[in-house]
């Protein structure tokens, strides 16, 4: 079993008034994407607040959201309404005990619910995001990409990302690349190179004679660092310069030191900028030198 996930104590969270500020002063510096992310961003008390604040920024041309798809059962509506364009729902497994296993006890009927739930909403686009393991879930890849397409929505494929300890596999011995999950697909469908760019970090393909994409998010085979202009800030305050590098700056403490005020904000995020990095440097043979978990680091 991996190491136990430990929740940060409420106090050590942005509030909800928090993120909305720093979001605007983001927005005011330039950006016009912002993606709630996590964790699961839904679980948090009152967050359709937070949507609706950000979906009203003048200036922010996309408001994104990456979810677990538990509650879009009963938020997907209201998300449209508040501002949402797209939404990513993470599914790794079709098959009910395996995606229990993977999820720690979530039940598949669930996220399908959400996502049919997304479909009757109205989103602009709804893309599934799943990362294969060899041994784990390598045998789906191609039962995925035909819910994908049946529905007309699009899967990203993703290498796993080393971040945080683990306890249950060993990340060299279940890689399984880009490549070979490219190879798979091409075993039942055509697929066509796309110039198609969301400014992520995707590559992104067109099945033929669909109306689905499959991208390939690569950070050990293909390394898109080059490209990347985000940054990420958890749920704690920390902006992140770059996933796969401890680099951070104390957004929290520059909030609560100068309450009402947004010129040190500002001044400390257009600083920050400065230092982020060039790049990563995953290598599958190491430890991870990344020790927090992904539903700390938040976004």
């Amino acid at each position: 079993m991996g190491e136990q996930v430990k929740f940060l104590p409420r106090a050590q969270l942005l509030t909800l008034e928090e993120l909305e500020l720093v979001g605007r002063i983001f927005v005011e510096l330039g950006v016009t994407k912002i993606r709630l992310t996590g964790g699961e961003p839904l679980v948090r008390t009152n967050v359709l607040q937070l949507f609706q604040k950000l979906g009203q920024l003048t200036g922010l041309k996309e408001l994104l959201l990456t979810t677990n798809g538990v509650l879009l059962d009963k938020l997907a509506k209201p998300l449209v309404e508040a501002g949402v364009k797209r939404v990513n729902i993470s599914l790794d497994s079709l098959r009910p005990e395996r995606f229990a296993a993977i999820t720690r006890n979530g039940k598949l009927s669930e996220v399908l619910r959400g996502i049919e739930a997304a479909l009757d909403a109205g989103f602009q686009g709804i893309k599934l995001n799943t990362v294969i393991l060899k041994h784990r879930n390598h045998d789906e890849i191609i039962d995925l990409v035909d819910f994908a397409v049946a529905r007309g929505i699009e899967i990203s494929f993703i290498e796993e990302m080393p971040i945080g300890n683990i306890g249950d596999h060993d990340r060299a011995e279940v890689y399984y690349s880009s490549d070979e999950i490219r190879r798979d697909i091409e075993q039942a469908f055509t697929l066509l190179p796309s110039a198609r760019n969301t400014g992520g970090p995707a590559r992104y393909f067109q099945i033929v004679g669909t109306s689905s994409f499959v991208g390939f998010i690569s950070p050990h085979s293909h390394n898109f660092c080059d490209t990347c202009n985000r940054v990420r800030l958890t749920t704690e305050g920390r902006l992140l310069l770059c996933l796969g590098q401890e680099n951070s700056i104390d957004l929290r403490r520059v909030i609560r030191a100068h309450p009402g005020e947004t010129e040190p904000l500002k001044h400390a995020i257009t600083q920050a900028m400065l230092m982020k990095p060039k790049g990563h440097d995953f290598d599958l043979t190491q430890e991870s030198q990344v020790l927090r978990y992904m539903n700390i680091t938040g976004g």
